[in-house]
């Protein structure tokens, strides 16, 4: 029997998006999944049109993986000198860390421009070329089709990596930590598969996973803090923004169901407002210490429960 099948047909983006302010960015920004995915990133896209400066930057976000600032430069037609410059200055001037450049199409001096500074950003800045593209299956909606042609070098990147853990004093945890976290994501996304994007493990003492809070604010983070007693665990909602006031008012919403939220978690937790910090956090606490490592399956299993019970707490007031 022969099975009946269609076939992919490609089509020109601009006939999708037929302008990049007015169509493409803020489809962008509301299909941020679509970019992570394309990335194997976890992010967000709080904002179109950013000024820095007399400039207006496309759209600005949140690289959760890694905890920083990312800018997108988008441009539906092959690549420029002009946006080339446009890139560079909007990342000198917001301290992005992961900077991504879209285009139709991407010119060999570009894509090699790409790859020169990520030999210069090293483990500080990461650039990204991204074709943009689109695709029909039959007589079905277009579909966006991301090509990354230009990305941080791997071995580069775990070379610098190699190198920071080498580099450390005796007794230092990063490569403890970037196997811990390899393993819990591995079991993560076996539960969870779209919970997060990241596919390594950091070798620092914390991972942050994305929430579905709109704006960018908020994301779970579990981690090993160090107290006045020692180590420990931590699952958390970490709540943060530019603006001060919007932290205030975000956590002070959330702590006005202090009681129903615990009722769903199942016990209390510590809320913090870090007096003297832009962010505040809404956290579940647990005993443990990375350099125990015959414990590490049962660290694992409490990060995984403590994740699943506090986002059935705070997943519904999103």
């Amino acid at each position: 029997m022969v099975t009946e099948v269609s076939r992919l047909v490609f089509v020109d983006p601009r006939t999708v998006w037929p302008h990049e302010a007015a169509d493409f960015t803020p489809w962008l920004r509301e299909n941020a999944d679509a970019l992570a995915d394309a990335l194997g990133l976890d992010l967000e896209l709080t904002a179109t049109e950013h000024q820095v400066g007399p400039f207006f930057l496309d759209v600005i976000g949140r690289d959760l993986t890694n905890d920083s600032v990312l800018v997108v430069e988008n441009q539906l037609g092959p690549t420029d000198h002009d946006h080339l410059g446009k890139l560079l200055t909007y990342a000198a001037n917001t301290d992005a860390a992961t900077i991504v450049w879209m285009a139709v199409s991407f010119r060999e001096e570009h894509r090699q421009a790409i790859e020169f500074l990520n030999e210069l950003g090293g483990e500080k800045a990461r650039f990204f070329g991204i074709e943009i593209g689109a695709a029909r299956i039959g007589g079905s909606l277009p579909a966006p089709l991301f090509k990354v042609v230009a990305q941080p070098n791997e071995f580069h990147a775990q070379a610098a990596a190699a190198a920071k853990v080498s580099s450390e004093p005796p007794g230092g945890k990063g490569a403890l930590y970037a196997e811990f976290w390899e393993r819990f994501l591995e079991q993560l996304k076996a539960r969870h598969p779209g919970w997060t994007r990241v596919r390594k493990g950091p070798p620092e003492n914390w991972l942050s996973l994305p929430s579905p809070f709109k704006g960018g604010w908020a994301s779970y983070t579990v981690s090993f803090p160090r107290g006045p007693e020692g180590q420990r665990l931590r699952c958390e909602l970490y709540i943060d923004a530019q603006d001060r006031a919007e932290v205030t008012a975000r956590f002070g919403q959330l702590h006005e169901r202090r009681a129903e939220i615990e009722a769903k978690f199942g016990a209390g937790l510590s809320w913090e407002p870090l007096d003297g910090r832009r962010a505040s956090r809404i956290a579940a606490y647990g005993a443990g210490d990375i350099m125990q490592v015959g414990n590490h399956d049962e660290y694992i299993g409490w990060f995984l429960t403590s994740l699943e019970r506090l986002r059935a707490a705070l997943d519904p007031y999103a």
